[in-house]
């Protein structure tokens, strides 16, 4: 809709209106004496009030004008997404119709029947079905078809469609037809229920007295659910704990200062907000006694662990309350915060830089200066400053939490990345659980030589394709003798190294076969034990797990904290 002469006189006097509020929102924090900053946020409000005048008359111009008829309401969101991309990838404006996604991001909870689903050519598959949740219970399995959802066919869907489907009140009722291979079409009534992820997936004793808690997000119940598992493995006998916090992207800044005060004291310093305005200057200390102040403390971190992962990470650290163990995580050292919006709408914007205990900031990224191709300037590893944690270890800022004692994790050999990108490691997992009624424990099931010949005799004849970083090298080695003018001296050579190095399925299959059972395992277990087998399973071999039990048992811990030693 085009605003008409009174309408936009009208919006001009609200903006004047509002002025004084902006002014306020613009250099609050700032005024400490003086009038030059009165005059720069006049000159700032001036910028404001000429820019939204330009975009107004610019939006009205290009949906009276241009040549093709126009989506007001897509090419706005354009424009804001446009706008907000020049800053941080936080910052992000939330439409209506997406709250549902926000309310999920924040909580961890949605009103469905607890499954994923993925396209594959133009059929819904399921991929897993949640634990404990609707479809489970109902009897459907990964790798079901889809078919149709109270009465439309869903073939030729996108996934989001159909999550929104699938996707209501709690209480409410959706009939779900599905298709398991070979087999009719089974009609399910499935009433929908309050999904809530598991902030804690699992739990449970991974070797003598060491409790084992993995954390995968920061939702609103993030911190009880560690309390609770943290009472539950000591009630278990664990004198000593692990937190993994890998692939943990963050979440609620409040729920990761609850979780450190699990660990130490009541009114310790866990971390400082500083923003712009003062009303983002803010001190997060510790509220309430410990549930155990003096328990060995091990936490997992790799490179996807970020934002409030950082926070418990780099707090712990920092006060020499836990040992650091995996790799560096991600360096995201910036708050966000939500502002309300018109029409149901809501501004996610990056607020503030946090800082953890020893005075640091872990943000890697410097969004405001940004090289040749727009991308954001990385801290230079030269650049960063060092600081000291409470018992004096050297610890630095700039580029993410520097784990005291990092692990090696050999790459997955390529040809797993071609079996997985082809579903051939789920496709195999299909049709075992068809014929096999029961696997057995999930921490026993053991990949099988008559088993794993199985799985080759299913992938033969499957066409998968994948390069090795070798073959990648040998590419880049022929290109430069052909610039150079040396390939044709050199042909017969590169071209026997690139038959021996050509990658061969077959002989990978047995080469790698290690890596191969790893996630053949995984996928096999998660179809009779779902995501708590999955886990399980994977604990026996995690080189991870296998560093953290070793620090707590080899007498290595003491000393790290201490200072003395790694």
């Amino acid at each position: 809709m085009i605003p008409s002469p009174r309408t936009r006189i009208t919006m001009d006097k609200q903006i004047a209106r509002r002025a004084p509020k902006w002014r306020n929102w613009l250099i609050g924090g700032a005024i400490v004496g003086g009038g030059m900053l009165t005059v720069a946020a006049g000159d700032s409000y001036f910028e404001i009030s000429k820019n939204l005048e330009i975009f107004t008359e610019l939006y009205k111009e290009l949906n009276i004008y241009y040549v093709d008829d126009t989506e007001p309401g897509k090419l706005m969101k354009t424009g804001i997404d446009a706008m907000l991309a020049s800053l941080d990838p936080y910052t992000q404006y939330i439409p209506e119709s997406d709250m549902e996604d926000y309310r999920f991001m924040t909580t961890g909870q949605y009103g469905g029947v607890g499954a994923l689903i993925r396209r594959r050519d133009d059929k819904i598959l399921i991929t897993e079905p949640y634990e404990g949740f609707p479809a489970m219970k109902a009897g459907i399995w990964a790798g079901d078809e889809v078919v149709e959802v109270d009465g439309r066919k869903v073939q030729g869907m996108d996934t989001e469609e159909v999550s929104k489907l699938l996707k209501g009140q709690a209480g409410s009722t959706v009939k779900v037809v599905t298709r398991r291979e070979g087999m009719e079409p089974v009609t399910h009534v499935l009433t929908r229920e309050e999904i809530k992820i598991p902030d804690v997936p699992y739990k449970g004793i991974i070797a003598d007295g060491i409790g084992y808690i993995k954390l995968n997000s920061f939702t609103q119940t993030a911190s009880q659910e560690v309390r609770n598992a943290a009472k539950e493995m000591k009630e278990k006998g664990a004198t000593k704990l692990v937190l993994d916090l890998r692939g943990n992207g963050g979440g609620l800044l409040r729920e990761a200062v609850n979780i450190v005060n699990l660990f130490v004291p009541k009114n310790e310093l866990v971390v400082e907000t500083k923003g712009r305005i003062a009303e983002w200057d803010k001190t997060y200390r510790t509220l309430s006694e410990p549930l155990d102040a003096t328990i060995p403390l091990v936490v997992l971190v790799d490179e996807q662990s970020a934002s409030a992962s950082e926070i418990v990470s780099g707090a712990l650290q920092d006060l020499d309350r836990a040992v650091i163990v995996g790799d560096r995580t991600f360096g995201k050292g910036l708050v966000q915060q939500t502002r309300d919006l018109y029409y149901n709408s809501k501004l996610k914007v990056t607020v503030a830089k946090y800082y953890i205990p020893s005075g640091r900031c872990i943000q890697k990224l410097d969004y405001a200066h940004r090289d040749s191709s727009g991308k954001a300037v990385e801290v230079e590893e030269t650049t960063t400053v060092q600081f000291k944690t409470r018992n004096g270890r050297p610890v630095t800022d700039g580029r993410g939490i520097h784990p005291d004692v990092s692990v090696e994790d050999p790459e997955l050999a390529k040809v797993v990345g071609g079996l997985y990108a082809k579903d051939l490691f789920f496709d195999f997992a299909t049709k075992y659980r068809l014929t096999h009624a029961d696997i057995g424990p999930a921490e026993e099931f053991r990949i099988t030589d008559a088993l794993y010949q199985e799985f080759v005799d299913f992938v033969k004849g499957r066409e998968f394709d994948y390069d090795t970083e070798t073959m990648e090298a040998l590419e880049a080695l022929e290109k430069e003798a052909k610039k150079e003018r040396y390939y044709e001296h050199a042909k017969a050579q590169i071209e026997a190294l690139r038959k021996q190095l050509h990658p061969d399925p077959s002989e990978d299959l047995v080469r790698f076969r290690m890596d191969i059972e790893e996630v053949l395992r995984s996928e096999l277990v998660a179809r009779y034990h779902f995501q708590t087998g999955r886990a399980k399973a994977s604990m026996a071999t995690d080189p991870y797990v296998l560093k953290a039990v070793e620090v707590l048992q080899n007498g290595s811990y003491t000393t790290i904290l201490a200072g003395t030693g790694k």
